[in-house]
């Protein structure tokens, strides 16, 4: 009798977004994975057939509503149909360092991490908003119009595509952080892939 291996793989991920310079956090939580783009993606990297690897960051303002009182509701991720997308993108920004299109790799990067003997590595990709980008943003971080271009409530990662546009991989919703001239934005993204024997749950 055949003997199977039915351990299977688990993948999930979390979002850091902070002022690298203040240390202040303005968001700190777990995001949805497009399982079936990821399965898409995961396939076409260890087939080698140059794309499905993590490409760029997408970064939008139409994954919450605010109603004249000031409560948040917050949409849904986009996370089935392989057309999935942001809600409405603004903005995004290439983090593949081995990418020429990538022109900081040193501060947009992509690193995977291991350590001998766990069942998970992590892919870490880290995107930095400088103080002059996205160009025409506000100066201060204290507009009143969260309909901002640059007033972000929702991210993902995107896979390359030698034909276009990237499939979504994983998309997150958050309360509003605005992008403006006198801060830094620093995007931590952790993407843990681990077998289901033994979980260790990404922090």
């Amino acid at each position: 009798m055949e003997n199977k291996d039915l351990s299977g793989i688990n993948i999930e991920g979390h979002i850091k977004i902070h002022n690298p310079e203040t240390g202040e956090v303005f968001i700190n939580k777990r995001n949805a994975i497009h399982y079936e783009n990821m399965s898409i993606a995961l396939a076409e990297s260890i087939a080698n057939i140059g794309q499905g690897f993590i490409y760029e960051m997408a970064f939008g303002n139409g994954g919450t509503t605010i109603d004249p009182t000031g409560i948040i509701t917050y949409l849904t991720p986009n996370s089935t149909g392989s057309n999935a997308s942001l809600y409405y993108e603004t903005y995004s920004k290439v983090v593949d360092d081995r990418s020429v299109t990538n022109l900081d790799p040193i501060r947009n990067k992509i690193e995977t991490r291991h350590v001998t003997g766990t069942n998970y590595t992590d892919v870490f990709v880290t995107c930095l908003l400088d103080y002059g980008e996205p160009s025409g943003q506000e100066a201060f971080d204290n507009t009143t119009d969260n309909g901002s271009s640059f007033v972000f409530d929702e991210l993902g990662l995107r896979a390359y595509s030698s034909s276009g546009t990237g499939r979504l991989l994983t998309h997150v919703i958050f309360h509003p952080v605005q992008k403006s001239l006198n801060r830094l934005i620093q995007i931590d993204y952790t993407v843990r892939i681990q077998s289901l024997t033994g979980l260790n749950e990404v922090a």
